[in-house]
Formats: structure tokens, sequence, C-alpha cells
């Protein structure tokens, strides 16, 4: 449109000096020639269109309304600046309300086909009459006709967009559930009824301890047995409880998977690769996607980022995971601001010190924040104190999530 309009523009001047060559109005019109040119290419810098679907602002309506006085004006006086009326047609149509460009463009016509039988000396002309009424319906036509379909457009990507999220949060909502009833189930028919054995037995062996010790003793001998084989089953639990993106994947591409998972509307994750990962042990893999997790969970809640990065690099003798965001960032040191929260970071510590690890937090306010977790490619097992809330509970809930 800009270019049609430069094009008509001195296609208009050009006609105009050489039919008025001299006239006494001459450097008037030149002059509003180049001050309607200018107007109108300064406007789209200074008053730029409204995005499709929106309603132009204040600015942009001066500016319109600018733009249409001066071509007024230098109709009257130059009547070969009729043809600038087509960018400025276009322009109408394409970002006023249906309403309004109908109403513009209907005047723009009127005066296009004034200016054109003004000049027609006596001799009446068809054309002036006929045709820039014909190309003005045909072009609004198909311009309404565009805005419309657009807007359905518009409208029916919107109600997918809305409809996938429905969808991804129903399906979420029902893996919670299909999961919490499977472990209920689990639960139920192993410890459950495990630990309901070992307390009749472990009563028995009370009744009798001083009457037959020998039953006494077979009793507390079957509560251990049924103890051992309850440990089994909780430690097949926690087995089963591991990350599903690491069922059928190394910890490359589940990263890259929470990265695509995590990103959306408002906040963007993309993951980065450094070096070439080799063979790691499961439970080294496990823990840095769950701090991934448990980082980019942070983000998504506290941070207000719109932009995350996560960095894996692979060194010989170490594999670091980093966790950076463009949030609001916090006091490293600083108490957690809501009671009852501020597990997040402690949980990610003990993770990393499982495996003979590090954690570390960088962050300010306004200035983001990064969470860097290096683990040792042969982890060392490490006591993790009684007092950290890590337990089963905890992992169910992150199978749950994730």
């Amino acid at each position: 449109m800009d270019v049609a309009f430069v094009l008509l523009l001195g296609a208009s001047l050009a006609r105009y000096l050489i039919r008025h060559e001299g006239g006494r109005h001459t450097h008037w019109v030149v002059g509003l020639f180049v001050v309607f040119g200018l107007l109108h290419l300064l406007g789209r810098l200074l008053a730029p269109a409204p995005r499709s679907g929106r309603r132009p602002d204040a600015r942009y309506l001066a500016w319109v309304g600018a733009v249409l006085a001066v071509w007024v004006v230098l109709l009257a006086l130059a009547p070969s600046a009729a043809w600038c009326a087509m960018p400025l047609f276009f322009t109408g149509l394409h970002t006023l309300s249906t309403r309004t460009a109908v109403s513009l463009a209907a005047v723009l016509t009127v005066l296009v086909v004034a200016s054109k039988l003004r000049f027609t000396h006596g001799q009446f002309d068809p054309n002036a009459l006929i045709a820039p009424p014909a190309v003005a319906a045909v072009g609004t036509a198909v311009l309404i006709h565009l805005k419309r379909q657009a807007a359905r457009q518009r409208a029916l990507i919107d109600d997918l967009l809305r409809t996938r999220r429905d969808l991804a949060a129903t399906e979420r909502r029902a893996g919670i559930l299909a999961e919490r009833q499977r472990l209920s189930t689990e639960i139920h028919d192993t410890l459950a009824q495990g630990l309901s054995s070992q307390q009749m037995l472990l009563q028995a062996a009370e009744r009798v301890w001083h009457t037959d010790p020998g039953a006494a003793r077979d009793h507390m001998r079957d509560a251990a047995e049924i103890a051992s084989r309850s440990l089994a089953e909780a430690r097949r639990f926690v087995h089963d409880l591991a990350p599903a993106d690491l069922a059928e994947r190394t910890l490359a591409p589940a990263l890259a998977a929470l990265a695509d998972r995590e990103s959306g509307d408002d906040l963007t994750v993309v993951f980065h690769l450094d070096g070439t990962p080799g063979p790691m042990p499961e439970r080294v893999e496990a823990a840095l996607l769950r701090i991934a997790q448990g980082a980019l969970a942070n983000v998504r809640e506290h941070a207000g980022a719109t932009r995350a990065a996560l960095t894996l690099t692979c060194l010989d003798d170490q594999i670091s995971l980093d966790v950076a965001d463009d949030g609001r960032g916090f006091a490293v040191g600083a108490p957690p601001g809501r009671a009852g929260r501020g597990h997040g970071l402690p949980a990610m510590r003990v993770r990393a010190r499982q495996l003979g690890g590090t954690l570390t937090v960088e962050s300010e306010p306004g200035e983001g924040t990064v969470v860097s977790a290096a683990v040792p490619l042969e982890p060392v097992s490490v006591e993790v104190p009684v007092d950290v809330p890590m337990d089963v509970s905890v992992a169910v809930s992150e199978k749950a999530v994730s």
C-alpha cells in the first residue's frame, strides 16, 4: 500500500505539472503534494495501524482525519490527486469498523466523482460518473468479506485453543485421579493388609508372651516375614514412581520434552545441550529431571518470567543442570513468603546431596534466578537428615504432577 501510494502520488503530481505548468497556484499545490506525502508516510511510523480485530486508537484516527483533510484540499486544487484516494480507500476498509469504513468509502467516491465532473468542461463523461462507484463497490464488498472471514477464523482459532487447554486440563485431572486410584488400590492390597496382619500377630504374641513363649516367638517370626514382604512392596512402589519421562528416553530428550511441555502463551522454555551425554545411572537422571521439574514449577508459580532456559552440561567427571529465568528474582537468604511454603528448594538440595552433588541458587530482586545442580557421574550415597520433608508422599505427589 505504501508503494502504491508513492507511485500514485508521483503520477498525480507529474500530471498536474504537465497540465498546469506556470499556474499561479503551482507552488502551493506542489507544496501541498509534498505535505500530503510526508504526512501519509510518517503517520505509518508515528501512528501505526491497529492489529487485526482490534479497534484503532485516538492517535491513529487523528492521523486518518488529517490525511483526509489534506487530500480534500489537494483534490480541490488538483483533480489528478483523485487517484490517491485508492490507498486511502483500502487503508480505511482494512483498519476501521465496517460501518465507518463504508461511510468513508462513500465519501471518497462522491468527492472523486465530483472532482471528475467538475472538469468535464460541458462534455458529459459516463466513465467519470460510473467507474468510481463501481470500483469502490467491488473493492468494498471484497474487503468486507475478507474482514468477516478473518474474524470467523480468529474466533475459530480461539475456540480451538480454548478447547485444547480444556482437554489438556481434563486429561491432567483424569491422569491424577487414575494414578491416585491405582496407588490407593496397591497400598490397600499390599501395605495396608501387611500392616494389619503384623498388628494382629504382635497383639497375639503379647497375649501369650508369658504363658506360651514358643507361640509368641512364632508370631514374632511371622510378623517379621510380613514386614520384610511389605518393605519389598514399598521399594517396588518407589521404583515404579520414577519419572515417567525416563521410561523410554534418556535425560537429554526428557529435558527437551519437559521444556516443550512447560512452554505456553506466557512462558517460553528452551533446552540447550552442551557436550555429549554418556551413560548415566538411573538415579542421576531421575534426580536431575525432578530438579528441573521443581525449578520450572517455581518459575511458573512465583517468578512471573516470560522466558526460561534449561541447560544440561556434560563433562568428563560430572553433569550439571542450570535452570535460568528472566523473572522478578528474590533475595536468596530471605525466609519463604507464604506459610507452609518453601519446601521446593530444600527438596532439590536433598536430591543433589543424596548423589554427592551440590545445588546453588543465584538471584537478586528484579534480576531473574539461576538454579544450578552439579552431580558427579559416579554418585556418592549421602545420608539425608531425618527432618527433611522427603518421604513417599512427596514421591506420590510428584508422580501425579508428572
